[in-house]
């Protein structure tokens, strides 16, 4: 049964006859629209990397950044519409400073994104809120629990990964990060082959100019959520353009 159009979409805590939540699709809709956004959990930690569209050259390098700390032991990278990522994040801070206030301790991945989770499901159930169109990559790292990563997507739903692709290029991505053996890499080894996937992804048609952004956090970092070093981005970026001239060689030899 098709409802399109039919008048179910106009509310988010409207159900169609067929028991979709347009509100929640479209939402959706607008993170598969935006730039690819990647994680992978390693054997020491979690690699963020974001293809970070530029629409005018007009933008200065580094401006509207797509990863963000959470707290110092929580990293975050998002894919969707900008404002909705800030409005999430500043509410997923809120979360960890109420939690470490009330119990004095570090607030736990887990514990954070359930309750982010929580909060971003609420916009789904009343007509008079719309859904977050973003989702949420968060990442974090500690000798006891070892590296994590974990998705919340806009209806507010949670999942854990060993890694994770959402954006414009996610299925590419995903296909990409399924012939790793991330069980048994570095951070350090991680940081390039994620720059590796973003730059393969990459629709150089319809977005000709992007931004590389690298983060992580683990044992390299002491459990801190970074940038990744400058002399290592460059490194890691050189060896994705690289990788990718090779391929473009391959395939006009073929």
């Amino acid at each position: 049964m098709s409802s399109i159009g039919s008048g179910y979409d106009l509310s988010a805590g409207q159900f169609s006859p067929d028991g979709r939540v347009f509100q929640v699709e479209y939402a959706i809709k607008a993170v598969e629209n935006s730039g690819s956004v990647i994680a992978i959990r390693g054997s020491d930690g979690v690699v963020f990397g974001v293809e970070k569209i530029i629409t005018s050259t007009l933008y200065e390098e580094g401006s509207n950044r797509r990863v963000y700390s959470i707290d110092s032991h929580i990293g975050a990278a998002v894919a969707g519409l900008l404002s909705d990522a800030r409005a999430a994040v500043n509410r997923a801070r809120d979360e960890a400073a109420n939690f470490k206030d009330t119990y004095q301790v570090p607030i736990p991945l887990k514990t954070l994104c359930e309750r982010l989770g929580h909060y971003m499901h609420y916009f789904t159930v009343y007509g008079s809120l719309r859904p977050f169109g973003v989702s949420i990559l968060l990442g974090s790292w500690d000798e006891v629990n070892g590296p994590k990563l974990m998705e919340i997507d806009p209806a507010g739903a949670t999942r854990g990964y060993y890694g994770c692709a959402v954006g414009k290029g996610r299925q590419n991505a995903k296909t990409e990060i399924e012939k790793l053996d991330m069980s048994k890499m570095t951070c350090r080894e991680l940081v390039r082959e994620v720059a590796k996937v973003v730059y393969s992804v990459h629709d150089e048609v319809k977005d000709k100019h992007f931004e590389l952004e690298l983060s992580w956090i683990g044992k390299e970092t002491n459990g801190q959520h970074q940038l990744v070093p400058k002399e290592i981005y460059e490194e890691a970026k050189k060896y994705a353009e690289e990788s990718l001239n090779d391929s473009d060689d391959e395939d006009t030899d073929m």
